[in-house]
């Protein structure tokens, strides 16, 4: 009987030593590294878009169709607008410059940096962009839109600086002649009667010192700048700034027809940030640009 026990504890001894083995050997065995999901892999920032242009010569109406053959309608005006021209006005012997890629977004044809510092602590701001005949709406420094305008010619060319939305009008009639109708005025200069407003564009400047463009943008802006805020015809706060840069080569071949060999060409320049970066400066230290109960207390010096 002894034995026999014995036997038995041995034989449940080894079964517990097996399994205390087996245990231990899990315990000890290293993890096993789980793969990255997908979503892991994944970049959250938006992909960069990029696009390259041709430059086409309409031979004749038959070649204007054909071009637009497979054209959405939203195409075609994105055409167009890049082109700075109205439909109307693209007849045989015109140059268009044309996107290999064709999105909705127009911001993403944007010769304007999407994020502008300097602007970053103005709460609206226009520019106005000569060279390449431009504008663009920033909130905050960030693009909000932008668009096409055709500025003053050469003769009656349209003054760089920074300027202030004064008053606007829906309709107005000009001083030079009645039969022009600005719809949408939206003025910033108040004496030059120079303001921003719908009316034709060619595809070059074209204007008496005005800022052309499309209906819908007149109206944006409408909508969106601020006019002054007087009191007894004193100016006590200022309208949105309006930053008019650039310089336009009227000895040259319009600047977005050069996409067609850099896409880079139409973004602002080095010379044309730093001005912004001025002009920007120059609102800080403008008092007219500020209510004193919007001041905080480091802003308020006595």
């Amino acid at each position: 009987m002894k034995q026999q026990y014995t036997k038995l504890i041995l034989l449940f001894s080894g079964i517990i030593l097996l399994i205390f083995t087996a245990c231990n050997n899990n315990a000890q065995e290293p993890k096993k590294e789980v793969p990255p999901t997908q979503l892991d892999t994944i970049s959250m920032e938006p992909p960069v878009f990029k696009t390259t242009y041709r430059l086409d010569s309409i031979q004749n109406k038959e070649h204007l169709d054909s071009l637009f053959n497979d054209f959405s309608e939203e195409d075609v005006k994105l055409v167009y607008t890049l082109n700075r021209i109205d439909a109307y006005r693209v007849k045989p012997g015109a140059k268009l410059i044309i996107p290999d890629s064709l999105v909705k977004d127009l911001n993403v044809y944007a010769p304007f940096p999407k994020l502008m510092k300097p602007l970053d602590s103005i709460e609206k701001t226009v520019i106005i962009s000569k060279r390449i005949q431009a504008f663009a709406l920033y909130e905050n420094g960030n693009l909000l839109h932008w668009g096409p305008v055709s500025t003053g010619k050469q003769s009656t060319g349209t003054p760089s600086g920074l300027y202030y939305g004064n008053y606007k009008a829906k309709r107005k009639i000009s001083t030079i002649d009645q039969s022009w109708i600005m719809p949408y005025y939206f003025n910033f200069m108040n004496f030059e009667g120079i303001g921003t407003h719908e009316y034709t564009l060619p595809g070059y400047p074209a204007s008496h010192g005005c800022v052309r463009m499309y209906r819908e943008d007149a109206k944006m802006i409408y909508d969106w700048a601020n006019m002054w805020e007087l009191k007894s015809d004193v100016i006590v706060q200022n309208g949105t700034p309006f930053m008019v840069i650039g310089e336009y080569d009227y000895n040259d071949i319009q600047p977005w027809f050069k996409l067609a060999e850099n896409g880079r060409s139409n973004d602002l320049n080095k010379a044309e940030i730093d001005t912004l970066k001025v002009y920007a400066q120059r609102y800080k230290n403008d008092p007219l640009n500020f209510k004193f109960e919007d001041l905080s207390d480091q802003d308020i010096v006595l």
